[in-house]
């Protein structure tokens, strides 16, 4: 078994310190003394905010855009670099996004774009003012939901701290990470109703070093959700529920995805939800690989499916039932994995037939059921390596010929 990898990038350090120097000469750009926005929760701050990103993006030294305290409207707004120095925003007030979906003609709300060395701060709220998107987004309304916006999205964004930021009621997603390097997302505050389809809370993909730390996530979907192309990444300290809990996946539905590698979950707690630890993959699909996959210290409470691999994963129907999974999964590991399972399935591994587990890890597992019957733990295609105390004893339950799809 691969030793565990210690992944926080030195990179945040020198983060830190940048942050800590450009306090002291930081240009202030605010966006109500300077440039006229209004806090009336009427008028648009979109060309405010954009035209102080741009002044403060060409400064040569380090600035700052200022969104005080108050309710602000915004449209949208696409925030792009590069920059000719370190760069923050301080919102102080609340964003708050048009209600009507048909405002958005494509999946952006709040974007940042090709920006380096860059700090969002100061307490502020987004507001995504999901109610009317989430009466509409159905199955079978995928057009629909394609032009729902993501609420923050960072796309090319490196050496970035993001930092005390809350993020309320999303459209769609509430973060997405894209081709991101060195980003820190710390203190934030994720909420969403439990009824919120595809609000997940922070999704990843192709993106090297991400740090999601002491975070409160609270969702319609996945807590987390990690892309192919997600490498060194660390998750700790992050409280998850309601949501479908933190989740590697799902992976092997597209072309040419890349390796997921170097993935450590730790010191989190997952309360009522419909998974904890989970890898999901799609059957009879496309290709990859998941590597170095480590949850450890981890905390359920009431979670129907605690500990998860699923590589028959089919929510809506709609796959090669028949086929088996492409993806191949190796070196993962649960360590000291407790609580309580809402299903007695507390343990669930349906790994590939044509490409079984390899070195996955049980140590220190104590899951009791809450309800009458003991946990089980089901194993397909998969000889788990244990030790420790370990409850349900693994593989002690027979796996149905279907399995349960999980959302």
């Amino acid at each position: 078994m691969a030793p565990h990898l210690n992944i926080v990038p030195s990179m945040f350090v020198l983060l830190l310190l940048f942050i800590s120097a450009s306090k002291v000469e930081s240009d202030a750009f605010d966006v109500v003394a300077k440039f006229g926005a209004k806090a009336d929760g009427k008028t648009d701050l979109s060309k405010p905010f954009l035209d102080a990103w741009k002044e403060a993006c060409a400064s040569v030294t380090p600035s700052t855009v200022v969104i005080p305290k108050g309710t602000y409207l915004l449209s949208k707004v696409n925030l792009e670099g590069p920059c000719k120095a370190p760069i923050e925003i301080n919102v102080q007030g609340t964003i708050v996004a048009p209600a009507d979906p048909s405002a958005f003609k494509d999946p952006n709300w709040v974007r940042f774009y090709s920006i380096e060395n860059f700090k969002m701060f100061g307490g502020g709220i987004f507001d995504g003012k999901g109610s009317i998107a989430y009466e509409k987004n159905t199955c079978e309304n995928r057009e629909f939901r394609a032009k729902l916006p993501v609420s923050i999205r960072f796309d090319f964004v490196t050496n970035a701290l993001i930092q005390d930021i809350t993020s309320k009621d999303s459209k769609l997603f509430h973060i997405n990470v894209f081709a991101c390097k060195n980003i820190t997302l710390e203190r934030l505050k994720i909420e969403a109703p439990d009824e919120s389809p595809n609000t997940d809370g922070i999704h990843m993909g192709k993106s090297e070093g991400v740090n999601i730390i002491a975070s409160d996530i609270k969702t319609g979907d996945d807590c987390i959700s990690i892309g192919d192309g997600t490498k060194n990444m660390v998750v700790k300290e992050v409280t998850c529920g309601p949501g479908h809990g933190i989740s590697i996946g799902s992976l092997g539905k597209f072309q040419n995805e890349e390796p997921v590698e170097g993935i450590k979950v730790s010191n989190c707690t997952i309360t009522n939800t419909s998974n904890g630890a989970r890898i999901k993959t799609w059957p009879g699909e496309q290709g990859g690989a998941v590597s170095e996959i480590h949850f450890e210290d981890i905390t359920m409470n009431n979670v129907s499916s605690p500990i998860l691999i699923d590589q028959q994963y089919c929510p809506w129907n709609k796959c090669k039932k028949n086929e088996e999974s492409k993806v191949k999964l190796s070196n993962i590991s649960f360590k000291n994995i407790r609580g309580t399972s809402a299903l007695p399935e507390a343990i669930k591994f349906i790994c590939s037939g044509s490409s079984p587990c390899q070195n996955v890890e049980l140590a220190d597992i104590d899951i009791k059921h809450n309800g009458a019957e003991p946990a089980t733990s089901q194993c397909l295609n998969v000889k788990p390596i244990t030790s420790g105390k370990l409850n349900p004893i693994p593989c002690s339950g027979p796996v149905p010929k279907t399995p349960s799809a999980t959302a």
